[in-house]
């Protein structure tokens, strides 16, 4: 099965990475011609720790960041992260350059290729493949999938619609040197007109967002420090002795995402199908997830024993959860840069009684998390201790697992059989496929992974 992914950020990659593991032939095409370690994202959250577990690369990155067991939204409003029911009960605070650098690792092991320097200009595609044009040559597919950020060269050639608005307007975006840095790992702040975000890389740099709600201007105008360094002086009473920068963007944030996120044989995922606000540092996550979704329906499709309407379940249970997050992104941020102190005090009152009643803090926790994220069908299938190995150890081999007391024939290929005393058909994604009786799992089994051999 040969497949063309557009983009070479963590979505592309770790998808690259789940089809050359299965077997598949994988290039990658990267407008970027080189490495490029100044990105928006940051936090890492556990879900997708969940997922980089599953591929044996979640200490790998754990090494780069910092632990944050608790995230202080607006003033008094704190949310703890540490009861989420999961091997990872935190977000984790690393550039998005160390995740690409992990993937990207994994992904040329596995044998993928990476193009770089190229721009998709244009796709051609009937009921036997892909013909994906470039400005530096032709790639033939069986599938495309378009992880080329929001200016989807992909999106735009398949002629797809992006509705939706912009969000937040200038915002500023630097990473800085401080004297005198916070106390908290990560520390928000707004008062008056100014609103500012202030996080530690770990490795002596930090991360700054700030919005001055006095001073709109294009993303074209261009951004000194000094009017950085205003805006988080105004929000905290100080600039942390804000010193040298390394990099200085103006942006705004948009809140769109696409109807369709197939179109045949060509796929969108990442910031192709859906961008948000910032807040909650959700962006990175939901591709991500997008790609541990999309995998392993490719490469069961590659290997012939996907059942009937399987690639289809991408639109049916992704599209929902990237309408989910721009809905609770957009209100975070909302709430964020209200204007009225009044409005902020009452936001700051009425969240920190609301967080006290333990659904509202697990309902919180659990979509910023991606924890408490399931499919219709399919929940979250939580790590499970097998004696010799655990779960999420085992879907390292990008199968299937059974968790029964028999083993069945005829699914070697497809399916790892763990001794258990319930049954349990967990998706290589780490969700339930079914769990059932004796009785019915041969129809189950039929259902998810086809005929047997």
């Amino acid at each position: 099965m040969r497949t063309v992914i557009a983009g070479a950020g963590p979505t592309g990659l770790l998808l690259a990475g789940d089809l050359a593991a299965a077997g598949a032939d994988v290039t990658v095409l990267e407008r970027r011609a080189g490495e490029s370690n100044l990105t928006r994202a940051f936090a890492v959250h556990a879900r997708t720790l969940e997922q980089f577990d599953a591929r044996g690369i979640a200490e790998d990155v754990i090494a780069t960041g910092t632990k944050l067991a608790r995230l202080r939204l607006f003033g008094r409003v704190s949310v703890d992260l540490g009861g989420l029911p999961s091997r990872y009960p935190f977000v984790l605070i690393t550039p998005q350059y160390n995740v690409e650098r992990i993937l990207e690792e994994r992904a040329l092991k596995a044998g993928a290729r990476i193009v770089r320097g190229t721009t998709v200009t244009g796709l051609r595609q009937d009921e036997h493949g892909v013909e994906v044009r470039t400005d530096g040559g032709t790639f033939a597919a069986d599938w495309l999938v378009g992880a080329d950020g929001a200016h989807s060269g992909v999106r735009e050639a398949l002629g797809l619609p992006f509705p939706g608005r912009a969000a937040v307007r200038s915002l500023m975006l630097a990473d800085v040197r401080l004297a005198d840095p916070p106390a908290d790992v990560i520390t928000v702040s707004a008062v008056g007109s100014a609103f500012a975000f202030v996080a530690p890389f770990g490795d002596g740099w930090h991360r700054v967002f700030a919005w001055n709600r006095g001073h709109q201007v294009g993303d074209e105008v261009p951004l000194e420090i000094e009017e950085v360094r205003a805006t988080v002086r105004e929000a905290f009473g100080t600039d942390f002795g804000m010193g040298e920068c390394r990099w200085l963007s103006r942006f705004h944030s948009d809140e769109r995402q696409v109807e369709r996120y197939r179109t045949g044989r060509v796929f969108l995922a990442g910031d192709a199908a859906h961008v948000h606000s910032p807040a909650g540092g959700q962006g990175m996550n939901t591709g991500l997830q997008d790609a541990a979704n999309l995998g392993w329906k490719l490469a069961a499709a590659g290997a012939g024993w996907a059942p009937a309407g399987l690639l289809d379940t991408y639109q049916s249970e992704r599209h929902a959860v990237g309408r989910t997050v721009l809905r609770s992104s957009g209100g975070l941020i909302r709430l964020a840069l209200l204007s009225s102190r009044g409005a902020r005090l009452g936001r700051d009152v009425l969240g920190g009684l609301a967080l006290h009643v333990p659904a509202v803090q697990r309902g919180l926790t659990g979509t910023v998390s991606g924890i408490g994220i399931d499919y219709p069908h399919a929940p979250r299938q939580a790590d499970v201790d097998l004696g010799g190995a655990r779960l999420y150890e085992l879907l390292r081999q990008g199968r299937h697992v059974l968790l029964a007391p028999e083993a069945p024939q005829g699914y070697e290929d497809r399916l790892l059989h763990a001794p258990h005393e319930r049954r349990v058909l967990v998706r290589p994604d780490g969700y339930t496929a079914w769990a059932g009786t004796q009785g019915d799992l041969a129809v189950a089994l039929r259902a998810h992974l086809g005929e047997p051999r």
